[in-house]
């Protein structure tokens, strides 16, 4: 039932969105909201052929969410716009759900969340994003399922406890998803723990790790693409990526780090979703430093920068330790939200990735990051030995370098622990 229900949903293809607002609260942000909805829903090629904002009083409505009235207004122009989706941009309940469906005659009925969802299903790729979104689908789907099967739910006759087919297709389809999401955590368990494998081994190397963080399409993949020089998967489109990529990047001082792109946030990003991508968001919680981007050109770049803080904290990330990126600078902006940006955060770096403007200071800053996980040796080493000299200049940074009496080079160099390790026969003295 429920397969079939999910295959018929991708057929919509014009859909009615809904938002509401406080009767203090401006309409003006709420469209935006709804401008973010109809993208999201462009994601998944669905027209937006119409919007409604409705002012609540007060509580939400039990029944509806918005008040009787103004439910059966919607349900009036959505069949006058021959919308075959009804989009809300907040969440619904499952009883609010099936009411809407009731009245909109068994119009298809979803909420911010189920876009969403959708999105992730379709951008899944690996075995790992996968998993982690049909985690969040049954996550979802369980308390919806009341309702799914009213048209058995008759009894048959009158003995004591019976049930008519419904209740007892509804149990049995509980159990089943309970056993498949029982099932799913097994399997993301597993991943995680190779994940932590692979996290080991870098740590052995001691290089700085860092995860590149941020709202959705403000230009995540794109960066880390430009400091590796590595293809990486970057599109102008929300969640172009779901699985991290960890990168190499060796800067200009030839210090070495990592990098690793995550997904990108959303407001309102469910909770189910944020609980499933835990074994890839952790990365940002891990990670030893966090380069969040944030896209300047967006009128709404205070919202996204309060929607990754909540999220990063949700997750445990330290916050501390964050290098703030604003991309898109080549782009039309408003050059006061710039004033208050370098106000705000002045180590910020201002960069255009599509254009490489502002990256020899974000350079510059990743170095002096990488510099505090390093250490200044001293190496000894025999003329013979020309290839560690080599390795050194090539691998590490170069403070000093003279002869002495033997002809031995004395390097003077700044190295993370694993070229200290790899020099360990050829050094004098840690400083």
């Amino acid at each position: 039932m429920i397969e079939v229900e999910q295959e018929a949903r991708k057929r919509v293809e014009r859909a009615l969105i809904v938002g509401t607002a406080l009767n203090s609260e401006d309409s003006s942000r709420v469209h935006c909201h709804l401008d973010e909805l109809a993208e999201l829903l462009h994601n998944l090629d669905i027209e937006v052929v119409g919007r409604c904002v409705v002012k609540l009083k007060g509580q939400p409505h039990a029944q509806y969410y918005v008040g009787t009235g103004k439910a059966e207004e919607i349900a009036l122009q959505l069949e006058e716009l021959n919308a075959d989706v009804l989009v809300f941009d907040m969440e619904i309940t499952p009883t609010q759900q099936r009411n809407w469906s009731r009245l909109c005659r068994k119009t298809c009925v979803i909420d911010r969340q189920e876009v969403i969802l959708d999105i992730f299903a379709d951008r899944a790729r690996t075995r790992e994003a996968v998993l982690q979104v049909e985690l969040a689908r049954w996550r979802y789907q369980l308390p919806r399922l009341a309702g799914a099967w009213s048209h058995f739910s008759r009894q048959r006759g009158g003995a004591v406890n019976a049930k008519g087919e419904g209740e007892s297709q509804i149990e049995l389809d509980r159990r089943q998803i309970k056993m498949r999401i029982s099932r799913l955590e097994q399997e993301l368990a597993a991943v995680r723990k190779q994940r932590a494998t692979g996290r080991k081994q870098r740590e052995r190397h001691d290089v700085p790790h860092g995860a590149i963080v941020g709202y959705t399409n403000a230009g995540k993949s794109s960066l880390l693409k430009l400091l590796s020089g590595r293809e990486v998967m970057a599109e102008d489109k929300l969640f172009a990526t779901l699985d991290p990529m960890t990168r190499k990047v060796i800067l200009p001082d030839n210090q070495t780090i990592l990098l690793t792109d995550t997904v990108g946030f959303v407001r309102k990003l469910p909770h189910d979703l944020v609980e499933a991508f835990k074994s890839t968001l952790e990365e940002a919680v891990l990670a030893d430093f966090l380069i969040l981007v944030l896209d300047l050109s967006s009128s709404e770049i205070d919202e996204h920068w309060d929607t990754t803080l909540s999220v990063l904290k949700e997750l445990g990330a330290d916050t501390e330790k964050i290098l703030v990126v604003f991309n898109k600078i080549d782009r039309p902006h408003d050059e006061l939200a710039r004033i208050r940006a370098r106000n705000l955060f002045a180590n910020g770096c201002f960069v255009s990735v599509a254009t490489g403007e502002g990256m020899d200071e974000l350079l510059t800053a990743l170095a002096a990051i990488a510099g505090e996980h390093s250490k200044v040796v001293e190496l000894v080493i025999p003329p013979e030995r020309g290839d560690i000299a080599a390795m050194a200049y090539q691998k590490t940074t170069v403070l000093a370098s003279k002869y002495d009496d033997y002809g031995n080079a004395l390097l003077t160099i700044s190295a993370n622990a694993f070229y200290r390790n790899k020099f360990k026969d050829f050094l004098r003295k840690l400083s």
